[in-house]
């Protein structure tokens, strides 16, 4: 796989270079203002390394969900005006993805310029299924480079016009970004220092269940939290009240505590409340006595001390997914606690992207604390869990 270093030693002085980048960041909807510029900063060393090298740089990215069609509440404009004060110069916005306007202004970019284009998702062909559908896009795309790079980690699971075929049209190579993330993540997966702890959150342990059974063989400890341990819980015949459960999922996991022994740990005792409330009442209860009244919306004080002490013994960890609804102020406790634990580890600690990077940023923990803080939570789960991703395979060809 080529990198940008051989890029930039071969030159790149006044080539146009199509950068796919990840500035996939939320947005407030009263306001459109950006939230969370980390998956902006995180892509600012490439992006500067070729403007130093005198390249003409043509970014690509996408934004939310649209439709396949234009729609202004996807617009990256707020990207676009980050993006130029974070670099000190103004990066304009195509008013298109690879039509009329982003052929002119990229052809009217000097050395050093950037230019945005306009959210790739309003092409219905970048997400289309019809390999002749993406291929007439990642055309389009290829006009406007003489080279492309690939620094957008979090999307190169998907097979996409602008993440897969146009790499099958131009000189392409990754960039510091994703070289990044696939030194830390085969770290983790080849030879990790021991003992490894791995800790999982989120919602539904349907989503991460193919992790689980991957990691499983690998790991010292796996420690579950989230919405997802309730399943758990389940399976070990505790009643959960009125906390998220996939009962199609018991019996799963009923299978793998049965495997994995003590390996897997849960929580201990959870953050109860009646709903989902900013102003909530809340109590900690044990995970055996969880009311029916009651929905378990945080792990507990207890937990964070097990868990704590698991991971002040590991000397490789990776985290991915939150302990809680760690966006409302009750129910931040555990997941504040858990990540405090992760960014003490002695040896390599790994933020696995999503709602996991966005709680280290919303919560004022010190980011510099953890190894790795990955853009890619979807695709960090995807190369963990074995499977080959298409953004990666089509770069080393």
């Amino acid at each position: 796989m080529r990198s940008l270093d051989d890029l930039l030693a071969e030159g790149v002085s006044g080539r146009r270079v199509l950068l796919r980048a990840d500035l996939n960041v939320p947005l407030d909807k009263q306001t459109n203002q950006i939230t969370d510029d980390g998956r902006i900063r995180a892509s600012l060393p490439t992006v500067q390394a070729l403007r130093e090298a005198g390249a003409r740089v043509i970014v690509a990215a996408h934004l939310g969900r649209p439709k396949g069609t234009p729609d202004p509440q996807f617009s990256l404009a707020p990207v676009a005006a980050r993006l130029g004060e974070l670099l000190g110069t103004t990066v304009p916005l195509a008013a298109d993805v690879a039509g009329d306007d982003a052929r002119a202004k990229s052809a009217a970019l000097g050395d050093g310029d950037v230019l945005l284009l306009e959210n790739v998702r309003f092409e219905a062909a970048e997400t289309s299924k019809d390999d002749a559908e993406r291929g007439e896009l990642a055309d389009r795309f290829a006009v406007l480079a003489d080279l492309y790079v690939d620094d957008a980690f979090g999307a190169v699971h998907r097979k996409h016009a602008s993440v897969f075929d146009v790499a099958q049209r131009l000189p392409h190579a990754a960039g510091w970004l994703v070289a990044r993330e696939l030194e830390v993540l085969t770290r983790l997966t080849t030879d990790p220092e021991r003992p490894y702890v791995v800790v999982l959150g989120g919602s539904k342990v349907s989503d991460k269940l193919a992790v689980i059974e991957a990691l499983l063989p690998k790991v010292d400890r796996l420690l579950v939290g989230g919405g997802m341990c309730f399943t758990f819980l389940a399976a070990q015949g505790h009643g959960v009240g009125g906390s998220l459960l996939e009962a199609d999922q018991v019996e799963t996991c009923r299978r793998l505590l049965a495997a994995a022994g003590d390996r897997i740990v849960l929580p201990v005792d959870v953050v109860a409340a009646t709903a989902f409330s900013a102003d909530a009442e809340t109590s900690v209860v044990p995970v055996e006595q969880i009311p029916d009244g009651l929905m378990g919306l945080d792990v507990g004080p207890r937990t964070v001390e097990v868990f704590g002490a698991e991971l002040g013994a590991a000397h490789t960890v990776f985290w991915n997914g939150p302990m809680g609804v760690f966006e409302l102020a009750p129910f931040q406790a555990g997941t504040r606690g858990v990540a405090q634990a992760v960014a003490a580890v002695a040896g390599l600690s790994v933020v696995g992207g999503g709602d996991s990077a966005a709680a280290v940023r919303q919560l004022g923990l010190d980011e510099a604390s953890y190894g790795h803080i990955s853009t890619g939570g979807g695709a960090s789960l995807e190369y963990l869990e074995g499977r080959e991703l298409p953004g990666l395979a089509v770069l080393t060809d």
